[in-house]
């Protein structure tokens, strides 16, 4: 289970970094809404990691300076490795979401939670790209194992 989580947040990482690419050579091209999302993707991902780690987190739409993003995306890398290599991923969690309201969820489900919303944002972020006449990028599983 953990060598198939640590590849699953492999390629998360993988294609945020691409994503951030992309975007950031288009500048003038990408709207409002694809930046809000990208950071939006990297914002979730930080707190999913604080949650299981009981840290301060960020907003989950906080706009963050652009040239920060890579490296938001590798922290959160870092840490979520972190998190699979020293944790029981049985283990529960009681956490709060950004409304207040009190969650517990296992850790393995809170990881699975931040690969899996990061890939649903995405697929927002690369029919923003089409509308605006950039090539989306091909962000599927399979072809990063390819």
């Amino acid at each position: 289970m953990t060598e198939k989580l640590i590849d699953l947040f492999e390629y998360s990482y993988h294609f945020n970094k691409e994503m951030i690419k992309v975007i950031s050579e288009n500048l003038e091209k990408v709207d409002e809404k694809a930046i809000s999302l990208i950071n939006h993707t990297l914002n979730a991902q930080q707190v999913w990691n604080s949650r299981i780690l009981g840290e301060e987190s960020f907003k989950v739409w906080q706009i963050n300076p652009f040239e920060h993003l890579n490296e938001i995306n590798h922290q959160n890398f870092k840490k979520s490795i972190q998190i699979i290599e020293s944790s029981d991923l049985d283990q529960k969690v009681e956490y709060q979401n950004s409304k207040g309201t009190k969650f517990e969820n296992s850790i393995f489900e809170m990881l699975f939670q931040a690969i899996n919303h990061s890939t649903y944002h995405r697929g927002q972020i690369n029919s923003l790209l089409k509308q605006n006449g950039i090539k989306p990028i091909l962000t599927d599983y399979i072809f990063y194992k390819r």
